[in-house]
Parts: C-alpha cells; structure tokens; sequence
C-alpha cells in the first residue's frame, strides 16, 4: 500500500494513502467501488496498524476504496489536519471516524467536520469516535457530536470479553451474523441510559461485572444522513476478527444505501 504524508510537522503526521485492495483488478465494466475516507489517529490505540487491519479488511470484503487520513499526534486535543479545509470531504461517498479527540471542542470546528453529513454524506463511526468533540453542554446535553453519533456514551471500565448479541436479527446489517464473544475489549457505556430517539439499537454487549449497553447501532441523523456506529474495536486483535470487519462492512455499505450482491465481494474459492 502506498502512502502520501502531505502534511509533516513536529506535532502531527497526516498520512493519506489510497488503498484499493481486491483478490483481482477491477475489470472494464465491474462495479465502481465505493469511495470511503477514514479519518484516524490521536490517544490511546495502535492506529498505525489498525488503519491497514481496515482498509484490507474492508476493501477484501466489498467494493470499497479506503483513503486513509492518519494523524501520528497521540493526544485528545490534536484536530487532524484532514479537517483543516472546509472541503475536506468532497470526492468521498462515506466517512469512516475512528478518530481519539475528546479534547477538541471548537464548534466552528466541530460544525466543519459534521457540515459534510448535515447535507447527506453517510458515516461510519468506530470506537472512540465516539468520544469525540467533547463541547459545551458535555455529558448531560446532547452535544452536535452526540446528535451525529446517536448515543451518548462517556467512559468505560476494565477490559474483559463482550459477549456481543444481534437484538435486530431482520435488520439487514445482521444477515448472516451470528453472537459473538470477544478477546478482551472496552465496554463502553451509554452514559443516558438509551439511544437517541433517531437511532435504533443492533447488537447488545454484556460484560461480567459491567452493565449492559449497546454496542452497535445505526442513526438517522437530521432525518436525512444514515449513521452506523459501534463501540467495539479498542486492541488490534479485535479490529482484525474477521467477524468485527464482517460487521463494519455490512455498516458501512448499508450507510450508502448499497448493501448487496454487487458490492459484496464473494469469499475467495466461492
């Protein structure tokens, strides 16, 4: 996979890298693949390898092209430099957050990076992209952030296995998923106590000695702008499970309206 810093500083590097994975190359004709943006980087994760565990991953398992926008910074207060313009997302059909940026609270800021879905770009949102953009009003009100993500959610506690359970077995997300335990993972919590009233809840994680919370569901943010979200994804053995990028996949094709036989690439030998 090439990689294209272009932006190198002291305290950040953006790496963008177009990563367009697939058992043969596209012939004349195939299906157009699905442009998706995945914005990661900042405290706590081992990015630098769980950026490539998802392009792979997701470009394996369907028609998608990822462009990755990796900031090397390891705090919360670092805004990745992808968001630096105002056009930051013009070319890409979905955005995939997986950002760790609880400390960046402008809201003109905030405001730029939501704008791109407030006029319809479907987004997938991973982990602590659910802990980011902590603003004014943070925990109690629904921030802008929140309002996007769908679910208020605010910490978690030890690390143990989630026993994860689909509770939306229609749902198309779901086909062909089946419950699953994982290695040691983060529960995060839902800090209200449920989901927005614009979202709907997937899949439920069960921790011994933690309470129950949602991990996976989707948004229906400004009633326009198809949200999917898990919590699930904090250590590289994890965001590697064939059946966590089984999940993420299935969310992201289904944010963009085109979760079916021509975007799902068939398992290799079948």
């Amino acid at each position: 996979m090439l990689r294209f810093p272009f932006v190198k500083s002291v305290a950040a590097l953006i790496v963008v890298s177009s990563f367009m994975f697939s058992l043969g190359s596209l012939r004349a004709g195939d299906v157009k693949p699905i442009r998706a943006l995945l914005v990661l980087g900042g405290c706590c994760h081992d990015y630098n390898t769980q950026m490539d565990l998802l392009a792979k991953g997701i470009a394996e398992r369907a028609h998608v092209e990822v462009v990755i926008a990796y900031d090397s910074d390891k705090s919360t207060g670092h805004l990745n430099p992808v968001y630096e313009k105002a056009d930051w997302a013009e070319g890409f059909d979905v955005i995939i957050h997986d950002e760790c940026s609880s400390d960046v609270k402008d809201l003109a800021i905030i405001d730029r990076i939501l704008e791109p879905h407030r006029q319809g770009i479907p987004g997938v949102l991973l982990h602590c992209g659910m802990h980011c953009y902590r603003s004014e009003g943070y925990p109690k009100k629904v921030t802008p952030w929140f309002e996007f993500t769908g679910l208020q959610t605010t910490g978690h506690g030890r690390q143990a296995p989630i026993n994860v359970s689909y509770t939306a077995p229609d749902h198309l997300i779901t086909q062909g998923l089946t419950d699953w335990t994982t290695i040691n993972e983060e529960l995060y919590n839902n800090s209200e106590g449920k989901l927005l009233d614009t979202a709907k809840q997937i899949a439920l994680g069960q921790q011994d000695g933690s309470k129950d919370a949602t991990v996976v569901w989707t948004n229906s943010y400004r009633e326009k702008t198809k949200v999917f979200a898990t919590t699930l994804g904090h250590n590289n053995d994890t965001v590697g499970d064939a059946r966590y990028l089984d999940l993420v996949t299935r969310g992201l094709l289904w944010s963009c309206g085109k979760l079916d036989d021509t975007y799902l690439k068939k398992p290799a030998g079948k």
